[in-house]
């Protein structure tokens, strides 16, 4: 993710942070951990956990289960007055899912939409949890204090570990501008001609009932209805034509690669779809808004007609492209904003071109390889700014060594060195530190154990967790393994000491 930024980090528009914890009394103090322990019937079946145990996050992504693939067929009608934000989404979320554990009932991420109707393997459930009757039963809980917003399904017949089932949720409501805990926005961000979708870090509960967890990737159909006239564009790769009846059309659209849910969009609009090709023919396709117009088209177009030279250039480096298409999907919004979202980037505004290259950089670094936990996303940012240097380099925009000096001046000034990048916090994670430090670091380790260890280093980080998570302790063995050299102390003073390290 990133906002507004230049290869230089020169009028970046950061995150204005806003006091915003959990913090009732008996719910915020709860940890991740203990949140996460299960409640065992006294019979070997457990309640799957409301939350997936994240520090920053506790009540976001669920226990017990692993999504395999999500069915979202969604009918949205964008504002009827472009002068109020608010939209009308309903929506049938078919969710294909297995038990990690004996299950008696688990939970769905869902924020700001109401249920209507809940069917386990083809059976409705009572809404109502549960006196005891027969059948399965289902309750919402809204808490917008505490973020807590859950849907909660009890089994019956209970779940055994292993076992799959597939459940079937109706809702609906309005749509507005949903806010992260800093306040900006995020989720299904409802604009004057459609909607801009843009989870991170826990925002894809605003628009379908989720396992808002990156741990739990999986598959997803997207099936979107708009009025006939705007575009709905989504991941993956279309399934078939458009088809329109009774003045809406359905997009349907398919992402075969597993996908972490802060990554999945459904963007709306009034765009232009175009189409490109990359390496080996990879299909790369573009949708600009018809609001992008003068200097600001003219840059978007310049800069995605460098996406299949970017891939290329990743490419020999890092090894191939890791998913089924890429492309780009360019806004409007007055917000200018950019996000990774896999296999199409969500760019507002403008696609600036080291924005597209660093967007583009985080499909390797952040969407195949995502973070376990929330504190670990200076793998994901560090990772894409160091790419962005990577690529100036080879633009003859400037060295490697100019903007390393740069990044550690950035830091060097009002001693930004003392936040931790390998648990900056809640409020933090896009903080800018998080990506000049984490790419300053990465210049330093390869300046430490020289560059065959690096990329080997690099290349095995992305074979070895592909398509799965891992954390900065996972990081630190990889590249203990490639250079054979013990890095405790490395890591530590460029990830977590509050002073500057000796410079490379």
């Amino acid at each position: 993710m990133i906002e507004n930024r230049s290869y230089r980090w020169n009028g970046r528009l950061r995150r204005t942070a806003i006091v915003a914890v959990l913090a009732a009394a008996g719910v915020g103090a709860v940890s991740g951990t203990a949140q996460a322990a299960p409640k065992n019937d006294g019979v070997g079946y457990v309640a799957g956990a409301p939350g997936s145990g994240d520090a920053y996050f506790p009540y976001a992504g669920n226990g017990g289960y692993d999504v395999l693939n999500y069915d979202l067929a969604l009918r949205y009608a964008p504002p009827a007055d472009p002068g109020v934000l608010e939209g009308n989404l309903t929506g049938v979320a078919t969710v294909t899912l297995r038990a990690k554990q004996d299950l008696k009932s688990l939970n769905f991420d869902l924020r700001g939409l109401n249920v209507t109707s809940v069917r386990v393997d083809g059976k409705a459930a009572k809404q109502g949890i549960s006196q005891g009757g027969g059948g399965a039963e289902w309750s919402q809980t809204q808490d917008d204090a505490n973020r807590i917003w859950e849907l909660t399904i009890g089994l019956q017949p209970k779940l055994k570990a292993g076992q799959k089932t597939t459940i079937v949720i109706e809702y609906g409501g309005t749509t507005g501008r949903p806010l992260d805990t800093t306040g900006a926005l995020y989720g299904w961000v409802t604009t004057a001609d459609g909607t801009m979708v843009v989870n991170e870090p826990e925002g894809a509960a605003t628009w379908y009932p989720v396992n808002d967890d990156p741990e739990d990737k999986a598959t997803y159909t997207f099936r979107i209805t708009v009025p006939e006239g705007k575009t709905a564009v989504a991941n993956g790769l279309p399934s078939g034509r458009p088809a329109t009846k009774a003045g809406w059309t359905t997009w349907t659209w398919k992402a075969s690669d597993p996908m972490a849910s802060y990554l999945s969009t459904a963007s709306v609009g009034d765009f232009a779809l175009s189409y490109d090709k990359g390496p080996r023919g990879l299909p790369i396709i573009n949708a600009i808004d018809a609001g992008v117009t003068g200097a600001e088209l003219a840059e978007t177009k310049a800069s995605l007609a460098l996406q299949p030279k970017m891939i290329a250039f990743l490419e020999d480096q890092f090894g191939r492209y890791p998913f089924e298409a890429f492309g780009a999907i360019v806004d409007d919004d007055t917000v200018e904003y950019a996000l990774e979202t896999q296999t199409r980037p969500v760019y507002s505004g403008i696609a600036r071109e080291y924005t597209v290259l660093h967007e583009l950089g985080h499909q390797w670094f952040g969407n195949s390889v995502s973070p376990s936990d929330w504190r670990d996303i200076w793998l994901n940012e560090g990772w894409a700014t160091y790419l962005e240097w990577l690529w100036a380099e080879h633009q003859g925009v400037a060295t490697m060594p100019r903007q390393f000096s740069d990044a550690v001046d950035y830091l060097d000034a009002e001693n930004r060195w003392a936040l931790n990048i390998a648990d900056p916090g809640r409020d933090n994670l896009f903080a800018g530190q998080v990506y000049l430090r984490g790419a300053a670091a990465l210049y330093a380790l390869r300046a430490k154990i020289g560059d065959k260890a690096f990329l080997a280093g690099a290349r095995l980080w992305l074979t070895k967790h592909n398509d799965s998570t891992a954390t900065t302790a996972d990081f630190e063995a990889v590249m203990e393994k490639a250079s054979g050299r013990q890095l405790d102390k490395f890591f530590d003073d460029w990830l977590r000491e509050g002073d500057r390290p000796a410079m490379p």
